[in-house]
This record gives C-alpha cells, structure tokens and sequence, in this order.
C-alpha cells in the first residue's frame, strides 16, 4: 500500500510533538514536511533527541505544501489556522485542523468567543472530528476541526445518556482539571511551571473557550439549545484530564442501568472503556494513551448522577484523537498507529 504522506504545520509545540512521535511509528505514514518558524533548518533529532525521523524544520510555505499533495495535520494557533487552511482545501488536500478555527457549525457563535472568520463559508464542509459520534462524516471529509481537550473528556461522559433520554440537558455541570501542557509550551515555559507549582486554581470561569463547543455538541444531540456550568481548573502535573459531571435524571434509574447505557453505546468503540461499577477513572491509567475511561454513579441522596472521564489531553484531547480522524479519512483501520 502506498504510504500517505504527511505534513506536521506548527510542528514543535506539544500537539506537533506528539504527532511527530505517534506518525513516526505508524505503518501507512510518511512524514514528508514538518514546520516551524522559530526553528527552520534545525534537525528534528536535535530538538526532540527521541525522535529518529532524519528531516529539518522548515519555514511554513503554502506552495509546498499543496504541490507534494499532503495530508497536513496544521497545529497552528487560533486565526493564523484559517489563513492558510482554505488554500490547502481548494488545492485538493485533506486537513485536520487541531486550532478551534473550523471547530463550529455557526459563525456567529465562533467570532463571539474568538474573533471574526475569514472563511465562514468552509465551516460548512468542515466536520467535528469527534469519532465516536460524527465517524461516517468524518470517512467522507476533507476538513476536520480536531475536537478540544476539555470537550472531548466532557462530551464523551455526557452524549451517550443525553441522546438516550436518560438525563436531562438541563443543570449540567462540569468540573475538570488538566495539566500543565493543555496551556502549550511557551505558557508553560514561560510562565506555569513556576505559577503552578504546588498549587491548584479555577480558571476562565463562567467564559472558557470550550464551553460553545461543548454547549453546540450537547444542543445537537438533545435537539434544543442547551447550556452548561463549566469550571476548568489547573493542577500541578504535566498531561491530563479529568472531568467531573453533575446530570440530572429523567426518570428513575441506579447506577447499573446508567452504567449498562455507556456499556451499550460504547461496546464497539476501541477507545472507549467503561469502567466496572465502584471504579473511577485515573489520569495516570490513561497517560500517552487514545484511551477514555469513564466511570458513573447515582448518588441516592440528591438523585444525580455522577459521572468522571479521564484523558491524556494530549493524545485522545489532541494529537491522538487527529491521528484516529486521519485514519478515517483515509479509509485506514481506525486504530492504526494508536494502539
């Protein structure tokens, strides 16, 4: 089989790092560009001496790119992403885009939280790249807005019931806490590991980016608008998620039938592990893994239910989870170069 050969754009931050590690051990991969201004013409292998992939950094070029016909996976920051994306697109290439920049159905919602779009018309033809619950659209797409850390811990701990009708999509709330490097290197080189260290803070409350996101995936499932509380908070490790998740019931339940609905939903997910009743995930059992864990409970006494996920923020939140849309539009295996 022909090897797809792939570009890394933005390519030294976290998110490229770790794609240069995951792509660098997958069988069907060759990675052909990598970019970064700041280090154009420095070795990979010197930068990341873990990395045996023999190419140098190069300053980011449009033309290259859409002339070796790449699949390019752009790791660039929020607007800068948008600048170069609909070029590769009308040059035929597939993008997953790992910046919130084609992560919306609705401009409006977008340039409320960030800024104004200059290609509103290709976030029609971009899917939300959350496999487990947009899989066929993916296979079909040539534009992916790779799904954010925070969203992706939340939305699969939620969707599942809400589309059932198992919970309400009403009172939602969220409390979740990730590590350091969900803020990208340079604010963590430059700031939190001195700020963070031996302390935990909320962040952004009541106004994270995150939360249109989270909120535009809940409202398609539960067919209305819904909102939510959604409280990130930052703790003293590297990588990371674990989110926290207060539903409301529809009707009686207990926690085995909460738990046999995410057992039903997700059984065939390779990603997926829904943990036995009594148990509840760990960061540390996910770490550098694709993997979600989730665990649920009813807490009797109030009627809630309680569910907790866990993540690597960098893989299934990130790096992982655009290798896993990768695989679906190339009519991959979805699980190769991830397990």
């Amino acid at each position: 089989m022909k090897k797809i050969r792939v570009g890394i754009v933005g390519a030294t931050g976290y998110t490229g790092e770790e794609l240069l590690r995951i792509l660098s051990h997958h069988p069907d991969v060759e990675i052909i560009k990598a970019t970064s201004q700041s280090l154009a013409g420095k070795k990979i292998s010197a930068i990341f001496p873990d990395l045996k992939i023999d190419l140098a950094f190069e300053p980011l070029q449009d033309d290259p790119i859409s002339r070796n016909g790449l699949f390019v996976f752009s790791c660039l920051p929020h607007k800068e992403a948008m600048s170069h994306i609909p070029l590769w697109i009308k040059n035929g290439l597939k993008v997953v885009d790992l910046s919130a920049d084609f992560r919306f159905n609705d401009v409006s919602i977008y340039e409320k939280w960030y800024q104004k779009h200059s290609t509103p018309d290709l976030l029609k033809k971009s899917v939300y790249g959350l496999p487990e619950f947009h899989r066929e659209e993916i296979r079909n797409a040539s534009l992916v807005g790779n799904p954010g850390c925070y969203p992706t811990g939340a939305l699969l701990g939620i969707l599942p019931l809400l589309k059932e009708g198992i919970v309400s999509p009403d009172g939602i709330v969220i409390d979740s806490k990730s590590g350091m490097s969900g803020a990208g290197r340079k604010t963590v080189e430059e700031k939190l590991k001195f700020e963070a260290n031996e302390s935990v803070h909320a962040y952004n409350i009541g106004k994270h980016r995150h939360t249109p996101e989270i909120e535009q995936e809940l409202s398609l499932a539960a067919k209305k608008p819904v909102s939510v509380v959604f409280t990130p908070h930052l703790i003293p490790m590297h990588r990371g998620i674990l989110s926290t998740i207060y539903l409301k019931p529809t009707s009686k339940t207990d926690t085995q039938k909460i738990l046999k609905a995410f057992q039903s939903y997700y059984q065939n997910e390779p990603f997926v592990k829904v943990l036995p009743e009594g148990y509840f995930p760990k960061t540390k059992e996910v770490t550098g893994t694709n993997a979600c864990h989730i665990g649920a409970l009813h807490h009797s006494p109030t009627g809630q239910i309680i569910v907790v996920t866990a993540i690597d923020n960098l893989i299934k939140g990130a790096s992982g989870q655009a290798v896993q849309n990768m695989n679906l539009m190339c009519g991959l295996e979805e699980t190769i170069g991830l397990t």
